[in-house]
């Protein structure tokens, strides 16, 4: 099947869906695993809270080292088998912590590199995910799909912890990561089942800088991606400050009960699901670039609304705020992401789509460090705050481009040019 054809697929076929059930089976187990992998360090090996951090760090520490050339590996090797492989690896480091526990052997050394190995796969598989999907969904159907994928890490991300939470009360923090290990297994059962397609590959590879640098150039010269490149990171440097200090502030500055805490966190996912359910409306009634300016703006006002109030009113203000937040998050990641699968060219794009998350996901970690830094001075209402007002880069630099002239993001002519330049080429499964 070639790739106009692949693109005509009826969006609701056997192999989008077993596309997403895998995904979605394995995203919740990792939401889980989430969960159980630091109380494992904390109930049963009594770690430190520097030992935890560091277990945090090797979490989100692969998308600064390999961010950039997860594209260049995706796009050398078979995207079905690259999935499998990565679902596999996971699968395989989660069930050694069962296994070293039993044993008698278990570290926190042992879970950081489980830690490490879950990053670095996680890398490789989502970079191949964002790249396999526009060859199985039509042009036409790709924002309503990006939207569902949205709304479903939205609800893992919401009922993941707390299922894991509960698992990890019923079962205990080690054997509840096996409940993590099936999910990559059964991701890789079926992730396997797809068909397989082989792809004339050329004689002799670019080398692998030269494939990098062409990626990154790509992205940060083109007049559409590139702002939205730079607007998105400046939302996920702020994400990543609002990360570090949510449970501070929320604890230590507003007073709240443990159980209050996670009911207020969990705003979040309600907002997420909100900003995926609108998107396709939205943008049918404004058009994707104007949805995208305006979700930056809602954005920034839920940012600089959640610090504000004290006592109950602090409380109302952190929800709403949350969720006018990841509602408008959401609805720009949605519309950029679509972009970007539609704009690039095919044998670009696994390049485009590592470029972009290894620049906005490398801001979180950032975020967080910086934040962390400041609020030691400041104080976590002050700090979160001050990264709200930095949302505001997110809509400036929408409006300094040429974004702020159209209506649609695809009504830009390097959309055009971009497209037809490389047509025919086909992602490889």
């Amino acid at each position: 099947m070639d790739d106009a054809e692949q693109r005509q697929a009826d969006p609701g076929s056997r192999t989008f869906w077993t596309w997403w059930a895998a995904g979605t089976t394995s995203a919740a187990g990792s939401a889980v695993g989430a969960v159980a992998l630091p109380l494992t360090a904390l109930t049963v090996l009594d770690a430190t809270p520097l030992q935890l951090g560091v277990v945090a760090a090797a979490s989100y520490v692969a998308w600064i080292v390999i961010g950039l050339p997860a594209g260049v590996v995706v796009q050398r090797l078979p995207l079905r088998g690259l999935q499998v492989g990565a679902d596999l690896a996971r699968a395989v480091a989660v069930a050694s912590v069962p296994l070293a526990w039993w044993w008698g052997h278990l570290t926190i050394t042992h879970l950081v590199v489980t830690a490490l190995v879950l990053s670095f796969a996680s890398v490789l598989f989502d970079v191949a995910s964002s790249t396999f999907l526009p060859s199985i969904v039509s042009r036409d159907q790709l924002e309503a799909r990006n939207s569902l994928t949205s709304a479903t890490h939205a609800t893992t991300q919401l009922g993941g912890p707390s299922a894991g939470g509960l698992l990890v009360q019923a079962l205990g923090a080690v054997p509840t990561l096996l409940v993590d290990t099936a999910s990559y297994v059964v991701s890789a059962a079926l992730l396997r089942s797809l068909p397989a397609r082989s792809v004339e590959a050329p004689g002799q590879w670019p080398p692998v800088r030269a494939m990098i640098r062409q990626g990154w150039a790509f992205v940060a010269h083109h007049p559409v991606m590139g702002p939205a490149m730079w607007a998105a990171t400046a939302v996920n440097f702020v994400c990543g400050a609002q990360l570090a200090l949510y449970p501070l502030y929320l604890v230590r500055e507003l007073d709240a009960p443990t159980g209050l805490v996670g009911v207020l966190l969990a705003v979040e996912g309600i907002g997420s699901l909100v900003g995926a359910a609108l998107t396709t409306r939205i943008t049918a009634h404004l058009g994707t670039a104007r949805a995208c300016l305006l979700a930056s703006v809602v954005a920034t006002a839920g940012a600089l609304l959640i610090p504000w109030g004290t006592g109950g009113a602090a409380y109302l203000a952190f929800c709403v705020g949350n969720l006018v937040f990841a509602a408008g998050t959401v609805i720009m990641s949605v519309t950029t992401r679509t972009y970007r699968q539609v704009a690039s060219p095919p044998d670009m794009l696994s390049r485009v789509m590592a470029t972009v998350r290894f620049v906005s996901w490398g801001a979180i970690p950032l975020g967080g460090v910086i934040a962390g830094a400041v609020a030691e001075v400041s104080g976590a209402r002050a700090t979160l705050l001050l990264f709200a007002g930095a949302t505001v880069v997110a809509p400036l630099v929408l409006v300094l481009s040429p974004v702020r002239r159209l209506r649609d993001l695809t009504d830009h002519e390097s959309t055009r040019t971009s497209t037809t330049d490389t047509a025919g080429s086909d992602p490889r499964q």
